[in-house]
């Protein structure tokens, strides 16, 4: 193939591609707006009907025989009511605009929506686990990360089943976690990556101490999409156990990795048992080196993170100084955390 005819077929390809992404969007786009109005309309009916609990129980379940029937899968009774829950959790989202079109132009409504903008921005499936989420705050942080971070339904189920949103929002306070709702995660200071302990449960280690520093960092490391996942925006994996020798003694940083968003080096010690202050010490020295000799003069200052099972909260006061914004410590937990027990820690 020529040089001229393989550019020609590169051009090509690239305008086909992009034309099935966009066809693929549209679809889905198209798709949740159709079921925002099967929601509304099924609301609107259930008003007319005199014992409305009832009437409802015995429209959706004719109905759904009705759509089955005509079209197929996909409008069973349990689809039907997530559709009468998708409007009532997200009837507020659409524009005053559309929502006061006519019912005779819906269809209108629908296909000049799908032209204009994209309300809804991640699949079906999606948002069924979304709306199990009550409290509206959360399932908006949710809904965002979901979409920024490109998250399966998978991921953001574990995400969710490991209190994400209650981990960052113990480490913040009244005004930053209502920025969560908002905006969702935002990387803008040492502090903004942090959690208030990281849940490793996909390592599949016991809960008791039968276990080493270094099968924990090879749990890691063979489990490392996951593990940055959990570390959550912005992290780059540069290498493991990274050897530095001073006059002879060697030393070794378990897990370094890099933040593109904060611009600067996050080191990892990983400790299997309470946090002591030779640990704090020893984190310190791997800190002042790799800003003295590793990173670049307009890169920001390196952070350290101590993972250990167990924080000691007297030796962190007594050991860090007071405005340290660079080396942290934090609890890892092999298992997924109760979401009741964190969102009382909220308050």
């Amino acid at each position: 193939m020529s040089q001229l005819s393989s550019h020609l077929f590169i051009s090509v390809k690239q305008l086909i591609e992009n034309a099935k992404s966009s066809i693929v969007r549209n679809i889905n786009t198209a798709m949740l707006l159709t079921y925002f109005e099967i929601g509304k309309v099924i609301i609107e009916n259930e008003q007319d009907g005199k014992d409305r609990a009832e009437y409802a129980k015995e429209t959706l379940k004719n109905l759904s025989k009705q759509l089955t029937k005509e079209f197929g899968r996909g409008y069973s009774v349990d689809n039907l009511q997530w559709m009468r829950k998708f409007y009532l959790m997200y009837q507020n989202r659409i524009s005053e605009k559309y929502e006061t079109v006519s019912r005779n132009s819906a269809e209108a409504v629908i296909y000049e929506s799908v032209s204009r903008n994209s309300f809804f921005s991640l699949s079906w499936s999606h948002y069924i686990q979304l709306m199990k989420i009550e409290n509206s705050d959360e399932r908006n942080f949710y809904e965002i990360e979901a979409n920024q971070n490109n998250w399966s339904v998978r991921e953001l189920t574990r995400q969710f089943n490991s209190a994400i949103y209650e981990r960052l929002a113990l480490s913040r306070n009244e005004k930053e976690v209502k920025k969560l709702a908002q905006k969702g995660q935002i990387i803008e200071k040492p502090t903004d990556v942090l959690k208030s302990h990281y849940v490793l449960e996909f390592l599949d280690l016991n809960e008791d101490n039968r276990y080493s520093e270094s099968d924990l960092e090879t749990g890691i490391i063979n489990k490392l999409e996951h593990f940055m996942l959990e570390l959550g925006k912005g992290f780059l994996f540069e290498g493991r156990q990274r050897r530095f020798t001073f006059e002879g003694d060697s030393f070794f940083v378990d897990l370094v990795f890099y933040n593109r968003l904060l611009r600067c080096f996050v080191l990892f010690d990983l400790k299997i048992g309470k946090l002591t202050h030779q640990d704090i010490g020893q984190m310190q020295m791997y800190v002042n080196y790799y800003d003295r000799k590793v990173k670049l003069e307009e890169e920001n200052p390196t952070i350290g993170i101590i993972l250990c099972k167990e924080e000691n909260k007297t030796v962190i006061e007594f050991t860090l100084p007071e405005n340290n914004n660079t080396i942290f410590a934090k609890e890892y937990r092999a298992i997924l955390p109760s979401k009741e027990e964190l969102k009382k820690q909220i308050g």
